[in-house]
């Protein structure tokens, strides 16, 4: 298993520079890398840099039925708010909660003054259209916006996990707040264990339906994608998170350069043996992306059910 220590000490620290982290940290700039070089990403429908703006919210929303909300440097899903429609003037959140204009206004000035941005300081909101979960994740996330995380050493895709929002963790994808960790075979698409709370789980706690064995739709193409964002932010330690859209496909949510460690419980394997595969390699940052993508798929990473 990788601690973190060693995480941070020869991942973190050693691969990643730090003159790339605002690329990650900040959600517009690493939004716009990400087109920049082809990568689809969620619709950006407009950002709020000042006080000023959020006053002006009023005209900006006039159009807008269903859009999120969110911090331009937040983490872990904090600061996120999203409306599902509307409901004369006023908006539905995933909850049923009705939403005011003065409700979502608040909620950005608390963005902007940088209530959840990574170090307190001075934020911007991004107003981005609502994903729409492809129907067929519904068995196992029938609430909320289910996203892949895969793990990117290097260039090379080597672990992923699917994020399941239970009620729990009021329909986010975050494990801290109550979502299941689902470990996925990188050769297969497959998901293998769950995890929910550090607790093993067979099955979704709001529906009984097991979340090991499904199979991921576009999984290669989902592993494939995740290998260009290497080419698009070179981290050698990466974690890209993805969405699977009802009508655009997979999707690229946010990059993190410092990707936590519960993907190894979700999968019951550790990341060690198979970060220690890829530096074996010879020079693997100047493959393809169809060869990177090929040591995921074809099974022969440690630990992978072909393997």
């Amino acid at each position: 298993m990788l601690g973190i220590n060693a995480r941070n000490a020869h991942y973190v620290l050693e691969h990643n520079p730090r003159r790339l982290y605002p690329l990650v940290d900040d959600k517009i700039l690493c939004k716009a890398r990400l087109k920049a070089h082809g990568i689809a990403v969620p619709e950006q429908l407009g950002v709020v840099r000042g006080q000023y703006q959020a006053g002006a919210l009023a005209r900006r929303l006039r159009t807008l039925d269903a859009f999120a909300i969110k911090p331009a440097t937040g983490t872990g899903g904090d600061g996120v708010m999203v409306t599902l429609g509307r409901r004369g003037k006023e908006w539905v959140s995933p909850g049923g909660r009705l939403l005011s204009l003065a409700d979502i206004q608040y909620h950005v000035s608390g963005i902007l003054a940088g209530m959840y941005s990574l170090a307190g300081q001075l934020d911007a909101a991004l107003i981005e259209a609502l994903v729409r979960t492809d129907p067929v994740l519904h068995p196992i996330a029938p609430e909320g916006v289910p996203d892949i995380r895969i793990i990117v050493f290097r260039g090379v895709p080597v672990m992923a996990m699917m994020r399941l929002p239970t009620r729990r963790s009021g329909g986010k994808a975050n494990l801290h707040q109550g979502a299941i960790g689902a470990g996925i075979d990188m050769h297969s698409g497959l998901t293998l264990s769950a995890v929910m709370h550090h607790d093993i789980v067979d099955q979704h706690p709001d529906t009984g339906e097991s979340v090991t064995g499904f199979r991921l739709p576009a999984w290669p193409e989902l592993v494939r994608l995740s290998a260009r964002c290497f080419d698009a932010v070179p981290l050698g330690y990466l974690g890209v998170d993805m969405v699977l859209d009802e009508h655009h496909g997979p999707l690229v949510l946010e990059l993190n350069a410092r990707p936590g460690l519960a993907i190894q419980i979700a999968n019951r394997s550790g990341l060690q043996h198979r970060l220690d595969y890829v530096d074996k390699l010879d020079n693997p940052e100047g493959m393809s992306v169809e060869a990177r993508a090929a040591l995921a798929l074809e099974g022969v990473l440690p630990g992978c059910a072909a393997a």
